[in-house]
């Protein structure tokens, strides 16, 4: 069984950095995707950003362009969203998220990061608080 756990959540001030962990556990040699996804107070949750682990290939939605980095050192089960130059629209609880890309259901990244509800695991979220 997949499990998913984030870290790294805080409090900045704007214009700081904030890097954020997953640790992801039971995953097999199959296809996955891995993401980063945020939800503020009263609004949907949002794709943030996004990998594939077999290949690396990343992507992002228009707001994270330039600033965050996703990142992974998949032989220590561990996945990263490092964020510079944070603004207080950035505040949010952040989940990783993982989704089995077995054959037949395998979509691409910036689907998957407009529709956080196809992915199938999810961890418990981490707030990032960014002050002005």
């Amino acid at each position: 069984e997949v499990q998913v756990e984030e870290s790294g959540g805080g409090l900045v001030q704007a214009g700081e950095s904030l890097q954020l962990s997953c640790r992801v556990s039971g995953l097999t040699a199959d296809k996955y995707a891995i993401g980063w996804f945020r939800q503020a107070p009263g609004n949907d949750r949002e794709g943030v950003a996004c990998l594939s682990t077999t290949d690396g290939t990343t992507d992002y939605v228009d707001s994270a362009k330039g600033r965050f980095t996703i990142s992974s050192d998949l032989a220590k089960n561990m996945v990263y969203l490092r964020m510079n130059t944070l603004k207080p629209a950035d505040t949010a609880v952040y989940y990783c998220a993982v989704r089995h890309q077995r054959r037949n259901r395998d979509r691409p990244l910036d689907e998957l990061l407009g529709g956080y509800y196809q992915m199938d695991y999810w961890g418990k979220g981490t707030l990032v608080t960014v002050s002005s």
